[in-house]
């Protein structure tokens, strides 16, 4: 069994609040590090806008797009 399989089960047995939780504590995380890190705040309001639209399509391909 390989490390991505093994992972791919475990997620697997996470219920919606479970896949909530972690959603929260990488939001916590990365304002953590921005608040470390200042020269992340100091971006203007658009790069974080290309930023979500960039990591976000993928995902919202694959999900409602593609069948």
């Amino acid at each position: 069994m390989t490390l991505v399989t093994f992972w791919n089960r475990k997620i697997k047995e996470l219920d919606w609040k479970d896949i909530g939780l972690v959603k929260i504590s990488v939001a916590a995380f990365f304002l953590m590090i921005a608040k470390l890190w200042t020269p992340l705040l100091s971006l203007d309001w658009y790069w974080y806008g290309l930023i979500f639209v960039v990591a976000g399509a993928k995902p919202i391909y694959k999900t409602y797009i593609k069948r």
